[in-house]
């Protein structure tokens, strides 16, 4: 059983309950930030009426240390569409920072390091325990796959996720995990 730091965001007694039983997926995503206390900054940044914002509910270091922002049981603002029946967990890793949108900067250059890996897979294994209708795992640009505008040439259009990214070891995860891949 992986070794879980809780530090709740400041908003997370505002984001509406669940039933564990209604969590049927998780996402993976990567924080697309330089390190975990710049993700940390972000996800304590009120973004909606309700006193919120955008958060997963785990973070992974790189070294491995596992951080729970908010309690499975909460509807955490992660990806579109999906957040009433999800888990967010997010990866530290610089994906397209700082220039997330710069149509020359789409190449998402930094591995995942195997501690990371490991302590997702163990992360999961837990998740599994917890919510009994957890079936599916899916990554951020495999249910999010809008366009955007690049931030350099409003001609060419951009992924908006691309997280967590080509050099995400899929073929770590899936077949250990449990959960059945799924995209849009």
């Amino acid at each position: 059983m992986p070794s879980i730091v809780d530090l709740p965001l400041p908003y997370v007694d505002r984001l509406p309950e669940r039933p564990a039983e209604a969590v049927t997926l998780v996402v993976i995503h990567c924080t697309e930030l330089p390190d975990l206390a710049t993700a940390r900054e972000y996800g304590e940044k009120v973004l909606y009426e309700s006193g919120a914002g955008n958060s997963g509910h785990y973070y992974i270091d790189r070294d491995g240390s596992i951080a729970r922002y908010v309690p499975g049981t909460r509807i955490a603002h992660h990806v579109r569409g999906r957040n009433a029946d999800s888990i967010g967990i997010e990866l530290v890793n610089r994906g397209r920072y700082p220039d997330w949108f710069v149509s020359s900067n789409q190449t998402m250059g930094e591995p995942y390091p195997d501690v990371q890996v490991t302590a997702l897979r163990e992360l999961l294994a837990q998740l599994r325990q917890e919510f009994p209708n957890l079936r599916a795992i899916a990554g951020h640009e495999d249910l999010d796959t809008a366009r955007v505008p690049a931030s350099d040439d409003p001609a060419v259009m951009v992924p908006r996720k691309l997280d967590p990214g080509p050099l995400f070891p899929w073929d770590a995860i899936v077949p250990v995990c449990g959960l059945e891949r799924i995209r849009a």
